[in-house]
């Protein structure tokens, strides 16, 4: 399984200062998060609101599918508030790692922050980087096979259901998902239905 390696030292913030652009220090309750390279050694660390505005700096994010035993797969609608992709359908759970986290603390709070579940048995399937116009992701992909009950937080999830593999499929190309997740939902679909 990937994981990260922090420094023993906390790691520089980026991006680094130049002439036209001092950087500083950053602003109280601002969220840090790490910068990495691709074997998860962590370089840097670098705020929220830097990483999402085309900087490109690689940092991780988990994703949870969530598939119960019919083969149905729950999927969160983003809330209109987000400030990537919002009333898009996505996975289940996604969320940044924070700086000083290891992946699976990261996986467990951001699944009880969007969908109050504490309690499920993650499997890793796989570590892949997502590129888009906005940033570059690490993205580390679980899935957990279970009914839950799910209360999905308002802030954060527009609305959850479960989708049938037929419904998505239909779905497909039509708009109504993130990119990644339509990208990601054809490479690990195989892995998702062997877990049942």
């Amino acid at each position: 399984m990937f994981d990260l390696i922090y420094p023993v030292e906390p790691a520089p913030l980026m991006p680094s200062p130049t002439f036209d652009n001092p950087g500083g220090k950053p602003l109280p309750g601002s969220e840090l998060l790490p910068v990495i390279d691709e074997t998860g050694l962590v370089i840097g660390q670098a705020m929220r609101s830097i990483v999402h505005k085309g900087v490109k700096l690689l940092h991780p994010v988990i994703h949870l599918h969530i598939i119960d035993r019919l083969g149905r797969l729950y999927l969160q609608k983003r809330s209109m508030n987000k400030d990537l992709l919002p009333g898009k359908w996505d996975t289940a759970v996604g969320g940044h790692v924070d700086y000083g986290e290891m992946l699976e603390e990261a996986l467990y709070r951001e699944t009880a922050e969007e969908l109050g579940l504490m309690q499920f048995n993650p499997t890793y399937l796989k570590s892949y980087v997502w590129e888009s116009a906005a940033e570059k992701e690490m993205v580390n992909v679980f899935a957990t096979v279970g009914s839950f009950a799910l209360k999905p937080d308002p802030k954060e999830v527009e609305e959850g259901k479960w989708w049938t593999m037929e419904e998505i499929d239909a779905a497909t190309g039509s708009g109504i998902f993130t990119p990644n997740f339509e990208h990601e939902f054809k490479e690990i679909r195989r892995s998702l239905l062997g877990l049942l």
